[in-house]
């Protein structure tokens, strides 16, 4: 019988996720994933890599539970492996500080992560500009370790790795039965969707090993995230904006907000800035799409997996694991003389 040839658009980490998902689950497709980008360059090598959500207006919060649940136990069972040194994945514990008392004190996610509760006034009081927290303890991915380490994955389950721009969808048609398009802000010009904008982000990676909890503001600009190798310090959300290029008004903006929420930062040395382009949209896009008809007109079905703005790692396998069930979708409906 003749394998089903699927294409994933995207290297990021939502692309290799969904690729491997794909992969490992249908042995009767040939997977290729293209991309013209490869870690260490992606959007995702950016990534605070903290698994930590902040809900979607439009999606049911059940699905959005299910993202959040699916990525955080495939992610916990690495970080319990022999895996995780390789793949860069740990438990991380620390709180979330407010300015003001939110609307949702307790967020969908609270009984997925470990030992969630409300900071007690004594532990309040480190934070004075703060008055209500939460503290808790989650999952952390190392992007940097994590994408190779899936990309190795990928291609033991069979998968092939091309680097090439893809200008169309259209254009993968002669060669695949089916498209997944995970190409993450690629995906305004490639499916056409004027929701998609770039959030630019940028952080600082500092040597600070006497860090060992995470501290985050409850506005998500300001953040103190302990890893493996380097604490991330971030950040910025600037929506529409397109450089590539480090910010000094930015890194100087970062190590000040960071400072007061952990004076010793200003002791720490600053090993490396980074910047990426978030793929902003007010919600993720995890659906079947029009399909695109090759010059012979035969009709290649299309699946989408992109739109994750800040979550792409938090919400990984999970939107995946949902493209997963696309794929076989489409796989049902195709005709019987194109599996033969």
């Amino acid at each position: 019988m003749k394998r089903v040839r699927v294409v994933v658009v995207g290297a990021g980490v939502i692309g290799f996720s969904t690729a491997v998902c794909v992969a490992e689950a249908l042995p009767t497709c040939a997977v290729t994933l293209v991309a013209d980008r490869f870690s260490p360059d992606t959007t995702s090598d950016v990534a605070a890599g903290i698994l930590f959500a902040t809900q979607f207006p439009d999606i049911p919060v059940e699905r959005q539970t299910r993202w959040f649940k699916d990525s955080f136990d495939h992610l916990l069972a690495i970080a319990q492996s022999d895996q995780a040194p390789d793949a860069g994945v740990l438990l991380t514990s620390g709180c979330q500080i407010f300015r003001e008392v939110p609307t949702q004190k307790v967020p969908f996610w609270s009984e997925l992560v470990f030992g969630f509760r409300f900071l007690t006034e004594r532990e309040l009081r480190r934070f004075p500009e703060h008055c209500f927290g939460q503290a808790f303890t989650t999952l952390k991915c190392e992007s940097s370790s994590y994408l190779p380490w899936l990309e190795k994955r990928f291609r033991r389950a069979g998968g092939e790795v091309q680097q090439r721009t893809v200008s169309s969808l259209q254009e993968l048609a002669g060669s695949y039965d089916l498209i997944v398009n995970c190409s993450g802000l690629g995906a305004g010009a490639l499916a056409g969707d004027g929701q998609v904008h770039p959030v630019r982000g940028q952080v600082l990676k500092v040597r600070a090993p006497w860090i060992t909890h995470f501290i985050r503001d409850g506005d998500g600009l300001t953040y103190i995230f302990p890893g493996v190798h380097s604490v991330t310090l971030g950040g910025t959300r600037q929506a529409g904006d397109r450089r590539r290029e480090a910010d000094p008004a930015d890194s100087e903006g970062i190590l000040r907000r960071c400072g007061r929420l952990e004076p010793s930062v200003a002791a720490a040395e600053v090993l490396s800035e980074w910047v990426g382009l978030r793929p902003g949209r007010r919600n993720p896009r995890v659906e079947r799409g029009a399909p695109v008809a090759e010059d012979g007109g035969r009709r290649v079905p299309v699946v989408h997996n992109y739109g994750h703005g800040g979550g792409g790692v938090t919400l990984s396998w999970g939107t995946a694991v949902d493209t997963l069930g696309l794929v076989r979708q489409c796989l049902c409906e195709m005709p019987l003389q194109a599996r033969l």
